[in-house]
């Protein structure tokens, strides 16, 4: 994997993320620069510095975009919205869950997507999805056909928002292939937990349900082909959401997070990289626990053992042999657990060809083509 900051791991991750979701070296490189001798000092030092640093590339590409668009050239506005989004979200991803102004920033990132939404892809628009008595925040990707089309739901992980996964180019290599593509944030994720306060929990397949619910009202869908993706964390939502919700089509781990409880015992022994800074205050944010001791033996549950092998729909498993995260085993062992899957593929990328690192992200585009060329063959 490409390391801007030799050594640290989880600030890398986000410059290489960013990199392969359509940033720009150079803009990238102007963000990093100042902030290169804070990352000698690990991940949790300097994000505050980081955030201020990547945000002003942001806000400096924003005030290009707006002038952009006063003249009229709304196509480069739009993707300078879009750049600007990029950086922001990757920057907004590394702050302390405790940070008090983190939202303000997440609002900005909200703002900026959907001025480039506006501008360059009307064919992606915010949905709300009803759940529990409250919303879920989504984005949809209508695909390039006329009529209704197939559907996949996108799924993110414990750090990941819909606006990362619009960034990534797979809804548009969904949509290219005539699939629709609908992002949400879960609970515990996004602006599902930032803005609205949802925390997550173990049975994926209640937010599975409420999308399954909300699509089969839309007359764009094609209800007898809806799957289900879902990366790093996601990795586990979907594989226990697609063994209990049976109207979902297909199902894909990208990233297979068979064991998610047994990688936080690791963590604790500090085996596996983290995949954010002020990793423990991160995800007692998301499953809404204030107590360590009281998170790990719930975390516990965040297991797919007796699980997957209730799924009855085609399962892809993706995962890359050299990911510090989550051990490759667990792509094993969710494949051969599968025994039902009418067609269960498993796919380990490698360093050599790429796409080996945490979900692909040192080679995105191999990575997610491989995944869209799949669905669409299941789906068509």
């Amino acid at each position: 994997m490409f390391e801007y900051f030799p050594g640290n791991y989880v600030w890398n991750l986000g410059v290489v993320a960013t990199l392969n979701s359509g940033g720009l070296i150079d803009e990238v490189d102007r963000a990093c620069r100042p902030i290169r001798d804070l990352a000698a000092r690990g991940s949790d030092v300097g994000t505050v510095e980081f955030l201020a640093s990547w945000a002003a590339v942001a806000e400096d590409l924003a005030a290009q975009a707006a002038a952009d668009e006063a003249a009229g050239h709304l196509r480069t506005a739009g993707q300078k919205y879009l750049r600007a989004t990029n950086y922001l979200a990757q920057a907004e991803r590394m702050q302390s869950a405790k940070a008090p102004d983190r939202n303000v920033f997440y609002r900005r990132c909200l703002e900026l997507q959907q001025k480039a939404f506006d501008l360059i892809d009307p064919a992606t628009t915010r949905v709300e999805i009803p759940f529990e008595g409250a919303l879920l925040p989504a984005y949809l990707k209508k695909a390039e056909t006329d009529g209704p089309a197939p559907m996949v739901i996108m799924f993110n992980g414990l750090d990941s928002t819909k606006e990362h996964m619009y960034a990534s180019g797979f809804p548009q290599e969904m949509a290219a292939r005539g699939i629709s593509t609908l992002m949400v944030d879960c609970p515990g994720s996004g602006e599902a937990l930032r803005l609205l306060g949802l925390t997550s929990r173990v049975e994926s397949e209640d937010w599975a349900r409420a999308c399954v619910d909300y699509l089969l009202t839309r007359d764009d869908v094609l209800p007898e082909k809806i799957g289900l993706v879902g990366w790093s964390l996601g990795g586990y939502y979907a594989p226990r959401a697609a063994a209990f919700e049976k109207r979902l089509a297909l199902c894909v781990a990208w990233g297979a997070n068979h064991d998610w409880g047994a990688v936080q015992k690791r963590r604790l022994e500090r085996e596996g990289e983290n995949p954010v800074p002020h990793y423990w205050d991160h995800v007692l944010w998301v499953w809404g626990e204030t107590d360590l001791d009281t998170f790990i033996k719930k975390a516990s549950a965040v297991n797919l053992d007796g699980v997957v092998e209730r799924i009855t729909v085609p399962f892809l498993i993706a995962h890359g042999e050299n990911d510090r995260q989550i051990p490759v085993a667990y792509a094993h062992r969710s494949y051969e657990q599968a025994v039902n899957s009418p067609r269960r593929d498993l796919r380990i990328f490698t360093a050599a060809e790429g796409g080996a690192e945490h979900i692909g992200l040192d080679h995105f585009a191999h990575v997610q083509t491989y995944i869209a060329d799949w669905i669409a063959d299941v789906l068509q």
